[in-house]
């Protein structure tokens, strides 16, 4: 193994939540928090004009991006950590967080092919 990616689909969320800035931040500065992970700079963010934003850390281990499309309710989060880490609870998290309706986790663990559904559907 060579490290492990989690993609993250939260949907039906609040769209007004998901062109909030600092809710966005707020929910990937929790991810690193809450995994011990470091981020190298700053965190790179592009707000659309309709309201939707792409966030961007890079970090020691690798990477976190989040896209939010308001106009679909949609929330999409993609971690990638070189080293092994515990599961964080997205589920949770982001039900709380973006008010979603359904959060889907797809894991990953790279370098063997190996794929599987940690949360579907909630």
């Amino acid at each position: 193994m060579v490290g492990k990616e989690w993609l993250v689909d939260a949907s039906g969320c609040d769209d007004g939540l998901l062109a909030q800035r600092r809710c966005i931040l707020e929910i990937c500065d929790g991810i690193i928090r809450d995994l011990d992970l470091h981020v190298i700079g700053e965190p790179s963010v592009n707000q659309f004009p309709q309201g939707g934003m792409t966030v961007f850390y890079l970090l020691t281990e690798s990477h976190l991006a989040c896209h939010t499309y308001p106009e679909c309710g949609v929330a999409t989060f993609n971690l990638y950590c070189c080293r092994e880490r515990a599961e964080w609870p997205w589920h949770d998290e982001l039900v709380h967080a973006l008010l979603a309706k359904s959060v889907t986790v797809t894991v990953v663990t790279r370098g063997t092919g190996s794929t599987a559904e940690a949360a579907g559907g909630k």
